[in-house]
């Protein structure tokens, strides 16, 4: 099989050729793997690089329409020069439909629409995002891995369950590129700025700058207009740049590690522009040695943007028989990831697994030991965060924890009694309540309570900051009673988008989970109806429908 492959979803005009001996090992539920080292990938590449500034949508197209036919003519002469005569010199021409800049996608839908008439061969048509986890998946040989996607535009963690790539974290304003680009614009840095800050934090010294992390969403915004006063004050743009790394970069990688720790399973791609950061890729590769699961960075050409990860999905999708008809190959700019229907993947096939609760448990930050009386739960320092920060962030979510848990109880919350803290070594001792996670033991009635608990917090003013199924305890024995833990992020707040985000988070928890996430999630917002706002549930739609990992 031998498959074109064109991208062109912003910046860099690119085209590939990917081909492979066994294509019945790209289908799912074979007792083969793909194997990349056997596999060839060639790829050609023409990247805009704007005079100043950012990346400007008209200069971009122009540069696409240059571009397109010179690297689609380069891949398909590489294409012949392969071919043994018999037949088209490919059997499929994938190319992105999205997300990105409508124009450029424009240009990329009628050179591949094009190509794939001219020679009388199928239309695959590719979601950009998703093609950045599919090179890792295809490269590493993982099962079924969470994905952290780390690009210019995009910054979100996605997991397959139940036939579709689940958005399991998300940017909540911007992507991570285009924070770090809007910094480096700032003290007069041509694009990319990524590479350039990364060089100059070889030559600064650390500065504190704001962490904002959600449950598994994250935001840039305050850390952005944060670096930006501090190079206005004069700080050395070489700390500022150390600053930004080392807290954008610990965002990503806690995240990353709340979404091993909510679905169970351990194994980690990276993947986007983003990913090619040393620093980034080191801090997520200590992190899962630490916990001990596997982690996987595609090489560089795999993590810009690049048609190659094209047209391996594309490789994929055609093996399944997953082609497009012209009539339905319009390009989308807002395809988000969670629209797609994996159809080259089995439908039993899930990130999800199995979780033990044997007395011991590793979270995402801190190990719990579980007591027939108490439980005592340690943040253990995370090594792959800068030590100040890490420092920062134990002490203060340690102190969040226990009164926030206690001002929950005060609040109509079941929640464990604080029995001890001590925020210095990052401990707390409370009561031991429930038998198991409800992510163990799901039902409509526990997670209605879920729901009316997280309004009864709404109303007193606070958020809980974290409220996925891992951080619900039930009891199963006798009359059936949920608690609410681990408020280490939570905070006090009259703001509406804030407890919206509350319900956003528990629902991404259940949607990437659960066998049939829809009475759960009915249920879900029933309880929380009862006594909630209705301007927070009109709000949570609009969170649900703005899609801000484009």
């Amino acid at each position: 099989m031998r498959i074109l492959g064109i991208e062109g979803t912003a910046w860099a005009a690119s085209a590939a050729v990917f081909e492979t001996d066994d294509p019945d090992a790209l289908r799912s539920g074979t007792d083969r793997a793909p194997d990349p080292a056997s596999d060839h990938v060639f790829i050609e590449s023409n990247p805009y690089q704007p005079d100043s500034g950012g990346i400007h949508p008209r200069e971009a197209a122009e540069h696409m329409s240059n571009a397109i036919p010179e690297v689609v003519e380069t891949a398909l002469a590489h294409a012949a020069e392969r071919h043994d005569g018999d037949g088209p010199i490919v059997d499929g021409v994938a190319f992105s439909q999205g997300p990105g800049l409508g124009p450029c996608l424009r240009i990329v839908g009628t050179a591949a629409r094009s190509v794939a008439q001219t020679l009388d061969v199928p239309l695959l048509g590719t979601n950009h995002m998703v093609a950045h986890l599919e090179i890792g998946r295809y490269q590493s040989g993982f099962e079924s891995p969470v994905c952290l996607n780390a690009s210019g535009a995009n910054a979100h963690l996605l997991g397959y369950h139940n036939g579709r790539y689940r958005v399991l974290g998300e940017t909540m304003d911007t992507g991570v590129g285009n924070s770090i680009d809007k910094f480096t614009r700032h003290v007069g840095w041509t694009h990319p700025g990524g590479p350039k800050v990364e060089q100059a934090a070889k030559d600064g010294s650390y500065i504190d700058m704001p962490y904002v992390v959600k449950g598994m969403d994250f935001s840039f915004s305050g850390i952005m207009s944060a670096a930006k006063d501090e190079a206005d004050d004069g700080t050395p743009v070489e700390d500022i740049c150390v600053g930004l790394q080392e807290t954008i970069f610990g965002m990503l990688t806690e995240v990353a590690e709340r979404a091993l720790s909510l679905t169970g399973t351990d194994e980690l791609v990276l993947g986007g522009g983003v990913g090619q950061n040393a620093r980034l890729r080191e801090m997520l590769a200590e992190m899962c040695e630490q916990r001990g699961a596997k982690f996987h960075a595609p090489e560089p050409r795999f993590l810009r943007d690049n048609a190659g990860m094209i047209a391996v999905l594309g490789a994929r999708m055609l093996a399944a028989g997953d082609t497009l008809p012209v009539s339905e190959s319009q390009v989308n700019p807002n395809f988000r990831p969670d629209q797609v229907e994996v159809t080259w993947r089995g439908a039993r096939e899930s990130v999800a697994r199995a979780h033990t609760d044997d007395g011991a448990i590793r979270g995402a930050e801190a190990t719990v030991d579980i007591g027939p009386e108490s439980v005592v739960k340690r943040r253990v320092p995370k090594t792959y965060r800068h030590a100040e920060l890490d420092e920062r962030l134990r002490r203060e979510r340690t102190k969040a924890e226990a009164r926030l848990t206690s001002d929950a109880r005060r609040a109509g919350v079941r929640t464990p009694v604080v029995r001890d803290i001590d925020p210095v070594e990052g401990v707390i001792t409370f009561e031991a309540v429930g038998d198991c996670d409800l992510a163990e033991c799901l039902d409509s009635e526990s997670v209605r309570v879920v729901g009316e608990y997280l309004a009864r917090l709404h109303r007193a003013g606070i958020v809980h900051g974290d409220p996925t199924t891992r951080n619900v305890r039930v009891e199963l024995d006798g009359e059936k009673r949920v608690s609410l833990i681990d408020f280490g992020l939570g905070y006090h707040t009259q703001h509406v988008e804030d407890h919206a985000m509350d319900l956003h988070v528990f629902a991404q928890s259940i949607e990437g989970t659960a066998d049939d996430a829809e009475p759960l999630l009915d249920a879900f917002e029933s309880g929380y109806e009862e006594y909630g706002s209705q301007e927070v549930l009109d709000r949570l739609r609009e969170v649900e429908s703005r899609g801000r990992y484009r």
